[in-house]
């Protein structure tokens, strides 16, 4: 019963961060609340007794999009105007909100690792397994989510060039 309030919390808070992700009209906003819901995702993976899957939901997702995220700055090159909108960013109505939902997040995966003595009730995912499910049957989808990725990459960068050059 406590494993199922705990899927839902974080279900919620997956949810939550989502649909704030898609909403927020600043690009560093809406990152920091993707990699909220994603990391919520790692707690629900967690839950389910695949706790590699929730390493590789946090060590690839979360942190592979934050350092593409880092390249489009990088690449974009704001100068003034990016180093104020940074120390906009440090305003506490910013952060407050994927901070808590962050905190919620904390507590309860801290809950499940001090309480879990073994494998989750659920059983337990394998890497091999996790492997063998990622570059066999799904490799195309694997494939096309990573091109998928470049293209935005891409499109982004040429969108934001356009956006320098006119000088808006």
């Amino acid at each position: 019963m406590l494993e199922l309030t705990l899927f839902y919390i974080a279900s919620t808070v997956a949810l939550f961060a989502t649909v704030l992700a898609m909403t927020r009209t600043n690009a560093i906003h809406a990152l920091i609340y993707l990699i909220v819901s994603l990391l919520a995702i790692a707690v629900i993976f967690f839950l389910i007794g695949a706790p590699f899957a929730a390493a590789l939901e946090i060590v690839i997702y979360a942190g592979a999009i934050m350092v593409l995220f880092v390249f489009v700055i990088m690449m974009l090159n704001l100068g003034e105007k990016g180093d104020a909108r940074e120390r906009q960013l440090l305003q506490p109505h910013v952060w407050l909100g994927p901070a808590i939902l962050s905190l919620v997040l904390l507590v309860e995966l801290l809950y499940l690792i001090s309480t879990v003595e073994g494998p989750a009730s659920s059983g337990s995912v394998s890497p091999k397994s996790v492997g063998l499910a990622l570059f066999g049957p799904y490799v195309i989808a694997v494939e096309l989510a990573s091109m998928l990725l470049l293209s935005g990459l891409v499109g982004s960068y040429h969108l934001g060039r356009r956006y320098l050059d006119r000088g808006l």
